[in-house]
């Protein structure tokens, strides 16, 4: 993997550029018409509302450009070529939390689309490297800030 490889599943890399498109016309017009006004407000050196939209547009920019490199670089994980047999990012897997005998289940993505909210984890996580290439019925041992929690892994599917 290239040090620019961006790894993401099918939607994270849609949610990408449904945001970049976004950036592009909605929000670059949305700007622009609030530098205009501010503007139209007149002395530039003390007017905030020409400060903060052009420090908005800034952070808007940086963020389009960053994007439309993730796109460039993207390696889109193709869930129907995924093996089941063992854990890949684009997998959903179901593991039981030994400790507190209870189910979670996450799916492994890269890390441009994590969303622990979400359930989806980074390959590059603690638990998202413990599970790379596991198999079902496989103890899993991740060190987490509250200590040594283990889990089994229970399935693997492809969403």
């Amino acid at each position: 993997m290239s040090n620019d490889e961006v790894i993401l599943t099918q939607e994270g890399f849609d949610k990408l550029v449904a945001e970049l498109e976004e950036l592009k016309t909605t929000k670059r017009r949305e700007t622009a018409e609030r530098l205009k006004l501010a503007i139209s407000y007149g002395d530039l050196k003390e007017n905030s509302e020409y400060h903060s939209a052009k420090n908005d547009q800034s952070f808007m920019e940086t963020r389009i450009k960053i994007l439309e490199n993730m796109i460039r670089n993207a390696r889109v994980v193709q869930a129907e070529s995924l093996d089941r047999t063992t854990v890949q990012v684009g997998s959903t897997v179901i593991l039981h939390d030994i400790e507190f005998s209870e189910n979670v289940e996450y799916t492994v993505v890269g890390p441009a689309e994590a969303d622990v909210t979400n359930n989806k984890i980074s390959y590059e996580s603690p638990l998202g490297k413990e599970l790379l290439g596991k198999k079902i019925g496989t103890t899993i041992h991740v060190t987490a800030p509250s200590g040594l929690i283990k889990y089994e892994l229970l399935e693997i599917k492809i969403v």
